[in-house]
């Protein structure tokens, strides 16, 4: 939009008002809901409230939903909107019988159970960071947009004994990004297929304004659990200004000495994500205004290993909740981290042409690397030293990794052990993995991947998309622990996203080697699918593979990519 048609639309606004001014860069869409999945009380013509009515209130009530409170008793409606989404929802009400406006109490679910639940008390549903359970007043021919949080239910009460409302429609405001989905995967397996669509969409729900972890809590730039989140970025949308958004707010928002998020691991982690981003967008630009926080990050965290090599930062030695109060699992975790940094750092360095600092950071890898750890029963803290090259990939892999199948899974640090049992040419047992991890996620109901999860929750376990039955167990109050117990535990988390990327740089093979995706390798691994085909984003452009299995076992490869990106096709 030019100036001159600001000025068209803004006639009334002064310019130094219009300058001050911030532009919502999101897009907002109106969905319906799917179901109605529980009344209580004197509800009439719920039904209607899945039609496709106008969002637009007139002065004629025509077949209304009516909620009527006869004495004591209230009248309640549950709505499924058929996936997660955020946003909230627009209430359009004709009328209500107190001629002052009704009192409405509106709670958003993740669950169905979360929308039936009260704030506190041991299931632990709460208001935090987004409110999702308020009480609201509604009156005659209104059109409230009421919340602003991760949901796919909504339950709505009439609050007042002895009164009635008459509802046209309760529209969802999905409130998103509008961006394309670039990258693309798809197999003969319809499962492996849903698994990455809901990893792309789970990630894409929170890239709002900034790269959020969770739409419900955790509305925060998480910066260490964005590296799984720009992974599935990189594979899935291409180069998005949320990211380097992000990097600038949290940068701006630790001034040294301190530590990202209050933990060192977690300014680790913006280390080797500011190195993976440049490598895929190839823009030396990026790092240059990086430049001087990262080496005075190099020199604190170089100040944090003592003579025997061993990571020595006290604050934040944050892993995963898995790994959360196991000392030495998350003292080998973050071994492996400040590792990656160190070795993230010293490319850095050398790109802006800073000798001395980069001489610094190899230093700083021999020490570190020469440092034994003891990573015990933790997949995800082998994973780590796997990837850092501490540990034999094959070994771990026979003795631990590869394991259990799916226990010892991390929705966080999935991607890592994933990608360490890639190393260990262990693809078929990667695939089947995620078929009964992120699968058994989808089996419970959900459409977008959680903050935490553990295999052994689906015995006896109810879907989330249902209310629970007698002898089922409600999985989002029962299960989580430390901050999100309960239904504080969210159900859209960008962390999860790992197997998406995954398949796309190990079944579709696609690994950048150069800054700026100027060159590519391509190395399928189709394990026992018959053949995998998609598309992976690129500053210049998207590069499209197809892999078909021959009957020799052999795989027929063809490519077709941008000619600004060279590829290297192995088999």
């Amino acid at each position: 939009m030019t100036q001159r048609e600001r000025k068209d639309i803004f006639r009334v606004m002064d310019a130094d008002t219009l300058k001050t001014g911030k532009e919502d860069i999101r897009t907002r869409r109106f969905l319906l809901p799917k179901r109605i999945l529980w009344t209580k009380g004197h509800v009439e013509n719920s039904q209607t409230l899945l039609e496709d009515r106008e969002i637009q209130i007139s002065l004629a009530a025509h077949q209304p939903c009516i909620l009527k409170n006869e004495g004591e008793e209230k009248a309640s409606v549950l709505l499924d909107y058929g996936v997660e989404i955020h946003g909230g929802i627009r209430l359009l009400a004709w009328m209500d019988s107190t001629n002052r406006g009704a009192k409405v109490r509106v709670r958003f679910g993740e669950s169905a159970s979360e929308a039936m639940s009260e704030i506190g008390g041991q299931t632990n549903a709460t208001n935090d960071h987004a409110r999702r359970d308020m009480t609201v007043e509604v009156g005659m021919m209104s059109m409230n947009q009421l919340g602003e949080s991760g949901f796919r239910f909504v339950r709505i009460d009439l609050e007042e004994p002895d009164v009635s409302i008459a509802l046209k429609t309760v529209w969802a405001v999905l409130i998103y990004k509008d961006v394309p989905y670039r990258g693309s995967f798809e197999c003969s397996d319809p499962l492996l297929n849903r698994i990455w669509d809901v990893g792309a969409y789970t990630v894409h729900l929170n890239m709002q304004e900034y790269i959020w972890d969770g739409i419900k809590r955790d509305r925060l730039v998480w910066v260490g659990d964005m590296h799984p989140e720009i992974t599935t970025i990189k594979a899935v949308f291409g180069e998005d200004s949320a990211v380097e958004d992000s990097l600038d707010f949290i940068r701006k928002e630790t001034p040294l000495p301190g530590w990202m998020n209050g933990m060192a691991s977690y300014s680790m982690w913006y280390s080797i994500i500011t190195w993976d981003w440049y490598q895929y967008t190839g823009k030396k630009a990026f790092l240059e205004k990086q430049r001087e926080y990262l080496t005075g990050l190099a020199n604190l965290l170089s100040e944090h290993i003592d003579e025997k090599g061993q990571d020595t930062v006290k604050e934040g030695r944050f892993l995963d909740w898995p790994s959360e109060g196991r000392l030495t699992i998350v003292d080998a975790g973050v071994q492996a981290l400040h590792i990656w940094a160190a070795r993230s750092l010293e490319k850095i360095f050398d790109v802006l042409g800073e000798e001395e600092q980069a001489a610094q950071c190899k230093k700083d890898l021999e020490r570190l690397t020469g440092f034994v750890t003891d990573y015990e029963d933790s997949k995800q803290a082998a994973a780590l030293s796997v990837l850092m090259g501490q540990k034999d990939a094959a070994e771990v892999n026979e003795t631990l990794l590869g394991a259990g199948g799916a226990k010892g899974m991390s929705t966080f640090m999935g991607y890592y052990i994933l990608s360490a049992r890639g190393m260990a040419g262990d693809y078929q047992g990667c695939l089947d993995c995620i078929r009964d991890y992120w699968g058994g996620m989808l089996k419970l109901g959900a459409t977008t991947f959680w903050e935490d999860f553990d295999i052994d929750w689906m015995e006896n376990a109810g879907r989330i998309d249902e209310l629970p039955k007698e002898g089922e167990v409600d999985v989002h109050s029962t299960y989580g622990g430390y901050c999100y117990q309960g239904y504080r535990h969210s159900f859209c988390h960008g962390w999860a996203s790992g197997a998406t990327p995954w398949l796309s740089e190990n079944v579709l093979g696609i690994k950048i080697l150069e800054p700026g995706c100027r060159k590519v390798k391509i190395e399928p691994h189709l394990g026992d699918l018959d053949w995998a085909k998609g598309t992976y984003p690129t500053p210049y452009g998207e590069i499209s593979v197809s892999h078909v299995k021959q009957a020799d076992g052999t795989v027929a490869t063809t490519v077709s990519a941008p000619e600004e990106v060279q590829f290297e096709i192995q088999d």
